[in-house]
């Protein structure tokens, strides 16, 4: 009976977990709403908009900090901030270097807590090993592909080296991810990389511009800053219970 007490209250435990963080991220799915809601295709810059792109991130990042706490914004907190910072950079094409600088950042900080130990298994599958393999070498050829348009680009003496250490940041956090094992950190990252193949195809002329290539982009980009954050926040919430459990 005490097994199946302490499953049933393990059950009631994540269950109140869920529904505190769906409440916790409301903010976030509304601010998400007002940009698409605000958003048209011949949106000027401003402040503004580049206020409303970047404030999904970053209440993103307060329901991180505000569950894993302070030390949250050396990690993937910290790199939502980045990421909000990217955004903003990105509503003015001038600025396009920046908020690639930014979200290079971005993708380091959730390499590196990928890394921690509340993410990482004692020992990586093989076949684990043979995708992230697999993962470096799609994005090496990605990078190929869309070369030729790179070179076309203004201020191309930065773009193509910043694109391939970009592509080699991201291909790297993707790996990562994909060796912690946790299903929404693994979504949230491939989230990321199809947000980022939309945004760079259409960006460089590789291909034309979709019609809702805009949405596509930021739907996809949105999806995979909040699996990354709710994983963050599930990763710390296993460790906590694993503590516990190795203290009875």
């Amino acid at each position: 009976m005490d097994i199946l007490e302490t499953a049933a209250y393990d059950r009631r435990q994540r269950r109140n977990m869920s529904c505190a963080l769906l409440f916790y991220l409301l903010p976030f799915f509304l601010s998400a709403a007002l940009y698409f809601y605000l958003r048209t295709p011949d949106s000027p810059s401003s402040i503004i908009g580049a206020g409303v792109k970047s404030a999904p991130a970053l209440l993103l990042a307060a329901v991180v900090v505000s569950w894993n706490g302070g030390q949250s914004l050396l990690g993937v907190a910290g790199g939502l901030i980045f990421s909000a910072v990217g955004d903003a950079c990105l509503v003015w094409s001038d600025l396009f270097i920046h908020g690639m600088g930014a979200f290079a950042m971005a993708h380091l900080m959730y390499s590196l807590t990928f890394l921690s130990s509340r993410y990482s298994e004692k020992s990586t599958p093989s076949w684990k090993l043979y995708l992230s393999l697999i993962f470096f070498i799609v994005g090496a050829a990605f990078y190929m592909y869309i070369y030729p348009s790179l070179k076309k680009a203004p201020n191309s003496d930065l773009i193509v080296p910043g694109v391939a250490v970009y592509t080699f940041l991201i291909s790297l956090m993707g790996t990562l991810a994909i060796r912690t094992g946790h299903t929404p950190t693994v979504l949230g990252s491939l989230s990321f990389i199809v947000s980022d193949v939309a945004l760079s195809l259409q960006l460089f002329k590789v291909i034309p511009n979709l019609e809702h290539g805009n949405s596509i982009v930021m739907v996809t980009y949105y999806l995979a800053q909040l699996l990354i954050a709710v994983g963050d926040v599930k990763a710390e919430a296993n460790k906590n219970e694993f503590a516990k459990w190795k203290r009875s």
